[in-house]
């Protein structure tokens, strides 16, 4: 998923802060700090005072690998490559789309699942871009979804909400006509509301997701990434995606 908009800012922490830690001290320290929102079911929300979800179980199993502990550290969307840039975290885990603007401010590890834009609607709402003409849409504030949704042609306008539980439900309660999220966020909404017959429609755009590293942290993004490697090689990950999703959903 999601935001672009904090890329100024970004850089602009990047260049005054202090270094990121690095897997050597990480290791001494037995504990890998980890920001993340944890208000995306189903890869990281929460259970009582536990955050659980996809995401956070695979952000548990990969500092097992490395002989670490997570320290949770939940933030709000938009603060949370800020937050990485200003060493508040030692990696982010919260379904951020890897894209070529997040690149110039973060690194990313290994993209460990794909997914894509889709527009959710009710039955006899709009499916296609060609029928979100002249329509209200709602979205995720600052998210990649926001940004499309403005470049779409002939759109009436789009509103955005600080969550996507926020912007479901302005949809079931008919105050937007769709709304464009990540297509497994949209499976996971319309399972939890049956009554409201919402259906997927056409998906905008593919992605590749992956866990975001402070900028030149080598050390800490080649250590996800051969935990990563080692989960998909060994079948544990594939094991956790049929547990969320009934299917794998690494990147093909």
């Amino acid at each position: 998923m999601k935001k672009t908009s904090v890329l100024l800012t970004l850089l602009a922490c990047t260049l005054g802060t202090a270094s990121a830690r690095d897997f050597a001290a990480i290791k001494a320290s037995g504990t890998l700090v980890v920001g993340t929102e944890p208000t995306y079911a189903p890869f990281t929300y929460t259970q009582g005072k536990k955050i659980v979800g996809f995401e956070a179980e695979l952000a548990e199993a990969l500092a097992k690998r490395m002989g670490l502990k997570v320290e949770w550290k939940p933030s709000a969307f938009d603060t949370l490559l800020i937050g990485l840039n200003q060493d508040r975290f030692d990696m982010v885990i919260a379904s951020h789309g890897i894209t070529p603007e997040r690149q110039k401010a973060v690194d990313f590890a290994r993209p460990h699942y794909c997914s894509g834009g889709v527009i959710l609607a009710p039955a006899n709402g709009p499916l296609t871009v060609a029928a979100l003409k002249g329509k209200t849409v709602a979205v995720q504030l600052g998210t990649t979804y926001a940004e499309r949704a403005q470049s779409l042609p002939g759109l009436g306008s789009v509103k955005t909400y600080p969550n996507n539980a926020a912007a479901l439900q302005m949809l079931l309660s008919k105050r937007v006509d769709a709304f464009i999220t990540d297509r497994f966020v949209a499976i996971e909404g319309r399972k939890k509301f049956p009554q409201a017959k919402l259906k997927l429609g056409e998906m905008l755009f593919q992605e590749k997701i992956g866990i975001a590293v402070k900028k030149g942290n080598t050390t800490v993004t080649a250590a996800i990434n051969t935990a990563l490697g080692k989960m998909l090689a060994d079948g544990s990950y594939k094991k956790l995606s049929e547990k969320y999703f009934g299917e794998d959903i690494r990147c093909k």
